[in-house]
Order: C-alpha cells, then sequence, then structure tokens
C-alpha cells in the first residue's frame, strides 16, 4: 500500500487513527490525513518517531513564523535576484516542477550578501507559498497536487562550489527540507553532472533519507529525452529540452527561473572572516610550514581556507614522492607555490586528486629573512562517493553509468 489516502492497509489505518489522538492537542482542522501521512510515511508509520518529528515541526513553525510568513517577511534583493530556481510548471501528473541552475550560482557573493536567518526564511516562504499554490491547482484541476519534480542543473559547476562556508549552508537547507517539508519530493533529476559531482554528492548523502535517495536521477549532458518522459514540452523551458519561453523568447524563462549570477559588490553586508575550527600556526622567518594530508581514494578534492595577520605568504599543493620530509623540488608540484596576500583577503581554494597518495600542503616563509608569519588554516580532504565511476572523457553525454546507459535511479 502507498501509505496515502485511500490506499492504506489495516496497519497504517491503525496508525493515521493513532497519531490524531497522540497529537489532539496540536491538530487543528487544516491538518487533514494527507498532511499526517506525509509525516508517517516519512518516519515509516513509526508512531513514536513520527509524533517526534511532528512536535519537533509545529515548534520550529512557531520559532521561525511559518505560519504568517507570506504575509509578513519580504525576500531579501539579493536573494530575489540571485538565489536561483523558481517553479516553471507541472508534470505530466500535476506535480509542480523546479528548476534549479546551482551551477550558475556564486555562493561567496550570496553569503557576503545574506544573513543566514534570512536564507532560510526566504527558502521557507517559497516553500509555503508552493504549498498555498498546491491548495488551489488541487481545488482547480480536480486532481491531488502536492509534490515537487526538482531539476538541478550542474552546468558551470565547479571547486568553488565546494567551497565549505556555501556547502554547510546548502546542507542545512536540505536538512530543513527534509524535516519539515516531508514526502514534498516527488523526483528529482541531477543534469549536467560533472566530473566532481560525486565529491558534491558525498558531502550531502549523510542527511538524506534512503527514500530521498530513491528518487534521484542522475544524468550528464544527455538528459532532455528523461525529462521528457515526465514533463510534457510546454510545461518545460526550451533550454532544458521544451517549448516554453518568455514573452520575450528567452529560452530560460527568467522570469520564472532565476537564473544566479555574480552578486555585485553593492549587496555585500559582511566579510566572510570566521575562523571557527581553524589551527593557528606560525612559519618562522626563512622557513616553510608543511601539512601533511592523506588521500585515500581518486579524485579526491584537497579543499583550504587560511589566513595570515599582517603579511603574504607563499602557498603550494605538493605529492610526495618518497619517506620523510622532502623539499619541495624533490616532490611533485599539484599547485605551484605562490604568494598570495592571504592578510588582505582570506585565501580558500581546492584541487582534484587524480590519484591517492601522500599530499602537502606547503606555508612558503623561505622568501622572508625579517619576518616570521602567523597563520590560521583549515584543511579537509573531500572525497568521492565510490558508488560512482566517472568515464575518463569528462565531455561524455554518459557521466555517470551503472545499468543504463544515461541514469542511475539509485545511486548506492
Amino acid at each position: 500500500m502507498s501509505g496515502r489516502v485511500g490506499d492504506l492497509s489495516p496497519k497504517q489505518e491503525s496508525a493515521l487513527k493513532q497519531i490524531k489522538e497522540n497529537l489532539s492537542d496540536l491538530l487543528k482542522p487544516e491538518h487533514d490525513d494527507h498532511f499526517l501521512l506525509r509525516f508517517l510515511r516519512a518516519r515509516n508509520f513509526d508512531l513514536k518517531k513520527t509524533e517526534l518529528m511532528l512536535r519537533n515541526d509545529f515548534a520550529w513553525r512557531k520559532q521561525i513564523g511559518a505560519d504568517t510568513i507570506l504575509d509578513d517577511y519580504i525576500i531579501p534583493a539579493a536573494m530575489e535576484k540571485y538565489y536561483p530556481g523558481g517553479v516553471c510548471g507541472q508534470d505530466k501528473e500535476g506535480s509542480l516542477v523546479w528548476i534549479d541552475p546551482v551551477g550558475r550560482s556564486d555562493p561567496k557573493g550570496l553569503m557576503r550578501s545574506l544573513r543566514k536567518q534570512d536564507v532560510m526564511k526566504s527558502k521557507v516562504k517559497v516553500l509555503e507559498s508552493m504549498y498555498r499554490r498546491f491548495a488551489l491547482l488541487t481545488r482547480d484541476q480536480g486532481r491531488l497536487v502536492d509534490q515537487i519534480v526538482i531539476v538541478f542543473d550542474m552546468e558551470h559547476f565547479g571547486m568553488k562550489h565546494l567551497w565549505k562556508p556555501g556547502v554547510d549552508g546548502w546542507i542545512e537547507l536540505i536538512q530543513m527540507f527534509e524535516d519539515h517539508y516531508p514526502e514534498t519530493l516527488k523526483k528529482c533529476f541531477v543534469v549536467n553532472a560533472p566530473k566532481i559531482f560525486p565529491i558534491a554528492y558525498n558531502l550531502i548523502r549523510p542527511i538524506l533519507s534512503e527514500d530521498t535517495v530513491k528518487k534521484i536521477q542522475i544524468h550528464g549532458t544527455n538528459y532532455k529525452q528523461a525529462l521528457m518522459k515526465h514533463i510534457d514540452a510546454d510545461q518545460l523551458p526550451v533550454h532544458w529540452g521544451g517549448t516554453m519561453v518568455d514573452p520575450d523568447g528567452d529560452p530560460f524563462c527568467s522570469s520564472r527561473v532565476c537564473m544566479g549570477g555574480e552578486v555585485p559588490e553593492e549587496y555585500y553586508i559582511q566579510d566572510l572572516t570566521a575562523t571557527e575550527g581553524f589551527t593557528e600556526a606560525s612559519v618562522g622567518r626563512g622557513s616553510s610550514l608543511q601539512v601533511d594530508v592523506e588521500v585515500a581514494l581518486p579524485r579526491s578534492a584537497i579543499r583550504w581556507q587560511f589566513k595570515t595577520d599582517g603579511f603574504d605568504i607563499g602557498f603550494g599543493v605538493y605529492r610526495k614522492t618518497g619517506e620523510g620530509r622532502q623539499k619541495a623540488g624533490e616532490m611533485e608540484a599539484v599547485l605551484p607555490s605562490d604568494r598570495v596576500n592571504s592578510h588582505l583577503v582570506p585565501e580558500d581554494g581546492s584541487v582534484t586528486c587524480s590519484e591517492p597518495g601522500s599530499y602537502v600542503v606547503r606555508f612558503d616563509n623561505t622568501y622572508s629573512w625579517t619576518r616570521s608569519k602567523k597563520i590560521l588554516y583549515l584543511i579537509e580532504v573531500l572525497q568521492p562517493d565510490a558508488a560512482f565511476h566517472m568515464p575518463k572523457d569528462s565531455s561524455s553525454d554518459d557521466l555517470l553509468s551503472r545499468g543504463d546507459s544515461t541514469t542511475v535511479e539509485n545511486p548506492l
């Protein structure tokens, strides 16, 4: 049985009746069977887990103001103009289609321009607006509309999108969606998946429920036919394989789908100098600091953030060619050393390691014989999901392959 209204087993019927009794102190008329069954399905009809989830949800909604957010919260301009995504139509069964061109986002610019709470509240407002739209479409079309199909377009997605503060913020949004809007996702298409996708996926996989994982399909550049199986052409912008255009002929339908882009500095309201979790060290005059990093899997990425106090420093990444400490000239240069003004602007970045081994992140102060340098740094290794096997040809239409030539229904 599906666990939906009209398709319940006796056990599921009993759980629905019991959850109503258990939550009688909280439930209002608008909390109908459809609402309760979403949470029950999300917890596999486990009454204790469902009750805890719902009580947490009611407390969270009160704290964030979800019940009145459509009327009393204004989304900041930077979020409205540069945070990618938007609803473009409905799939063949009525579910709303949300296009998210995540690869065109500017994570640093957005974080410089938006407070964390504003991002969260803006997304809640979008979701609450979507739920209001569900109700209107259900009434007008005579069929239940209560889910969305998401198309994540990763064209232009690169290592800058793996910047830690941005990834952490994205994970919080996904967790909020899983905890407070369960069973809203019908299907998720990841399209134009790049070679670094296994790393990105491995960062968010731990917070995804098994049910969500089963809803994910991953494609390279050959994805349009798969979308058209689920979405009629007139409900999908031309750029993604449909026939929909804006009145001015825009194939992206930018009036409906925000395309992101670089956030102008005029929107910046904060710098990004937080150093929580960083290691503090001193690099002596005429010397260097070598931080050893072990990479276990090919195609892993070494990610770094650092800042210096008062003066610049040299920075490079190397792969060891022997045992013990080696000089820079004795190692293989993955990222040749260069002086950076990390005393003026905090430095961050990442590099993909094509093969496993012992690597060194090197802070070079050998050129300075008069000053030692104080440095704060954070270095991490991001591993790819071992279930994905990327082809040698990064331009291949079939970027991820397991069984089907273009799709991985369940990547685990």
